[in-house]
């Protein structure tokens, strides 16, 4: 057996506790590996420490797994009856019987010869308090991302650029969208089918992007008010959707009052210890901060680093966050560059707005493996880009086949805990990305293909707005273009809405759509064409086959089509898609 591809601890996400009852346990192996069983049983079976009785617990098969590019990861529910659990591994590989320990691996031999004093892995004990509990009411959301300045103007504002339909735009570009926009455009949210949204910034910033804040406690004038936004989350409520805002805690802007005492009063500043300046001298210059006069973001001076290392940094934050939910009562908090914000920030505040409101969402922006931000005192969920990545990367190389998809999507969702993957937050593209069809070089099927995985997948679906339009746009700032209403009607645009929309009746009214449970299956040779099914109860219910290649596939259409696109005759045509119910 490759005893290197073995691999287990009793700790993150290869052992936890799901709920009050079910313990997770997860191990990963070599493809050597045929079947692998746990011995498990109560660590205080035969007393305290024994006495003459071996430990020997329950034996009982690992049933799920899922294949990565050089490991296979299985997993299994334990339900211990007095709430911990010792236990070990048995794995059965092509060269015999083993036997995994928490300080090492004993051949069968080994084990008859009962030399050896076992170190089983122990749970010790599934305090509830310690469980990564997530909001449930994050998996059954269709979220839409709107960046304010560019969705829809409410307001006359002759100050601004003039509303551009087509075309590239700057972020030095102002064009006068707002809050009232987005509260007159909650019909056609709903229509479309979405129950949550998600903003970019809204708080007063010096640019249009508003990732400079100067005041964390008032809505920038260019979006409108304080009253304007409480109108908007109670309209939204009322049609029974959601409301998430962003936080940009990592940084401030450079005319955040405390940034301006410090510039003004260097290092008398009584605020000097809640920015990181490491050379008083020359922290007033302008330009890149390459030279280390004080940390930025991506050294940009006009964005300090926030030290939330600092109690009095903690303490404000703490109270803005606060103040939102208690002035706007929102639902959601996204957190802008989430894993450089300290931990004891991050578990502080949790502490502080769960207290307030016990089942709001909290979302880091980490675009990597964000195991130690996710367990259970700090952030719900993260922006899943890995699963982005994933999916656009089996688009963009055409000689990946669909073992590869198979395994970049299973990495995904190996990653953190099955509570996390549940609220986990996908998304194609976003202000930080190109745009949807651009990454498809223009090709809508490509693109309807992507979304309908995007709403069959774990976790809570996003898009962009302008997504149901098929919106271009390359890189910031082109993906951050104007919405163009007056195109909305056109039937070319209406019925790319109208797949959209039946791609969100799917993900809303079929249970097994929202799933933690999939499974990719092999029917069909053709080596681009994906297929998986999603279960509920352990029981198959929906199945997507997605024609990713440049020929024809003929198909077996088993139960009810639910969606279809380039499909006729039981044929599935290059760039195709068909949902069925099972």
């Amino acid at each position: 057996m490759d005893f290197n591809g073995v691999f287990h601890r009793t700790s993150e996400h290869m052992c936890y506790s799901l709920n009050a009852n079910d313990l997770i346990i997860n191990i990963k192996t070599g493809y050597d590996v045929e079947k692998v069983y746990i011995w498990y049983g109560d660590p205080y079976e035969y007393g305290i420490l024994g006495g003459d009785y071996k430990w020997q617990g329950e034996r009982a098969e690992i049933p799920f797994k899922k294949e990565l590019a050089t490991q296979i990861w299985w997993t299994t529910t334990i339900v211990p009856p007095f709430k911990r659990c010792k236990y070990y591994f048995e794995i059965k590989a092509k060269d015999g019987t083993w036997y995994y320990f928490e300080d090492g691996i004993l051949s069968q031999e080994q084990m008859e010869r009962n030399k050896k004093t076992l170190q089983c892995f122990v749970m010790p004990w599934m305090n509830m308090i310690d469980i990564q509990d997530t909001p449930n009411w994050v998996n059954d959301t269709v979220w839409y991302q709107i960046f304010p300045d560019r969705f829809y103007k409410g307001r006359e504002d002759d100050t601004v650029v003039p509303w551009r339909e087509e075309g590239e735009v700057l972020n030095t570009e102002r064009f006068g969208g707002d809050l009232n926009g987005i509260n007159d455009k909650i019909p056609y949210l709903k229509e479309l089918g979405i129950t949550g949204i998600y903003l970019n910034p809204i708080m007063k910033a010096e640019s249009t992007h508003k990732y400079d804040t100067t005041d964390y406690t008032k809505i920038d004038p260019d979006f409108g008010t304080n009253e304007d936004f409480k109108e908007l989350v109670e309209k939204a409520h009322k049609n029974g959707i959601k409301i998430m805002v962003d936080a940009v805690f990592n940084h401030s802007g450079r005319k955040f009052k405390p940034w301006i005492d410090v510039m003004e009063k260097g290092n008398k500043s009584k605020y000097m210890d809640w920015f990181m300046v490491n050379d008083w001298e020359k922290v007033s210059e302008r330009g890149s901060t390459r030279d280390g006069r004080f940390y930025s973001f991506a050294f940009t001076d006009g964005m300090p680093k926030l030290n939330t290392n600092n109690d009095e940094v903690i303490e404000y934050f703490c109270e803005v966050c606060e103040q939102w939910i208690k002035e706007f009562d929102i639902d959601a908090i996204r957190f802008d560059v989430g894993n450089e914000v300290s931990h004891a920030f991050l578990r502080k505040l949790r502490q502080r707005v769960r207290a307030l409101k016990p089942d709001i969402y909290l979302l880091g922006e980490i675009w990597h493996n964000a195991i130690n931000w996710l367990q259970g005192d700090e952030y719900d969920s993260v922006m899943n880009y890995p699963l982005t990545s994933s999916i656009s990367d089996f688009y963009l190389d055409d000689k990946l086949t669909k073992e590869d998809f198979k395994h970049k999507v299973n990495r995904c969702y190996t990653m953190y805990m099955q509570q996390t993957n549940n609220v986990l937050f996908n998304l194609l593209d976003s202000h930080d990305t190109e745009r949807l069809i651009n990454f498809c070089k223009g090709n809508i099927e490509q693109a309807i293909q992507q979304l309908a995985i995007l709403f069959t997948m774990p976790g809570s679906p996003c898009i962009y707005y302008g997504t149901e339009i098929m919106l271009e746009g390359a890189h910031d700032p082109d993906c951050r273009r104007c919405m163009p209403w007056k195109k909305i009607k056109t039937s070319e645009y209406q019925a790319r809405i109208n797949k959209v929309k039946e791609l969100i009746n799917i993900r809303k009214s079929q249970k097994a759509a929202k799933s933690l449970h999939y499974h990719f299956v092999n029917n069909y040779k053709n080596p681009r064409c994906i297929e998986y099914i999603k279960l509920v109860n352990s029981e198959p219910e929906l199945k997507v086959i997605l024609n990713c290649s440049d020929k024809d596939i003929n198909i077996e259409v088993e139960g009810k089509v639910l969606f279809k696109n380039k499909v006729k005759n039981n044929i599935i045509k290059p760039d195709g898609i068909i949902i069925l119910k099972i």
